[in-house]
């Protein structure tokens, strides 16, 4: 089974691409949901002890988690710490479920795949990538974005240039959806050969 790492920074169009690999019939484990998951369930008590009035409800409030996080680095580390460990334990669950349904290829969306030393779990990977001011216009559009938010986000990323270096395959989302499936289609016929 080939394990494709799906990234890119914010606003490349990364969530668009893992939702072609998945219809064209390759499973996508999305880390992202699993959060958003994980922040409705098991993961919210925790952050409440460790950051007291972030859950209303029994689910995570993102706006005041971020507060509580945002541009303070060992607030950051202390909730990756709480986070992490659960959402690689969802992860192992998928490439196991994978195995046993006998897939030739999955696909992992991982967001921070570089930053969080997830380029060992995978065997190749797919780096999803917009010029600078589509990425800004893409972000800044969004409820609730800030650019001192957007900035703050980028700021904790590596660069698109250096994405696109450790890159086996590059997705251009500058272009259609058409276009992008195209490419996307291309990669899975070349990884399917291997």
């Amino acid at each position: 089974m080939i394990i494709v790492g799906l990234t890119g920074s914010i606003g490349m169009g990364k969530s668009t691409a893992a939702k072609m690999f998945e219809q064209a019939g390759v499973p996508v484990y999305d880390a992202d949901e699993t959060v958003h998951r994980l922040y409705a369930g098991r993961a919210s008590p925790l952050i409440e002890q460790a950051f007291p009035g972030t859950v209303v409800d029994g689910i995570v409030d993102r706006k005041k988690l971020a507060q509580a996080v945002l541009n303070d680095s060992q607030a950051m580390k202390k909730l990756e710490a709480i986070v992490h460990p659960l959402v690689h334990e969802e992860e192992s669950l998928f490439l196991e479920q994978a195995k046993f349904d006998r897939e030739p290829m999955v696909v992992l969306d991982i967001p921070l795949l570089f930053e969080a030393g997830g380029k060992d779990r995978v065997d190749r990977i797919v780096v999803v990538s917009a010029a600078a001011d589509v990425q800004r216009q893409r972000v800044l559009a969004r409820e609730g974005m800030t650019i001192e938010k957007f900035e703050s986000i980028l700021s904790r990323q590596m660069s698109d240039h250096e994405k696109r270096a450790k890159a086996d395959f590059i997705i251009d989302s500058n272009v259609s959806f058409e276009a992008m499936q195209e490419q996307i289609d291309l990669i899975i016929e070349q990884l399917s050969k291997h």
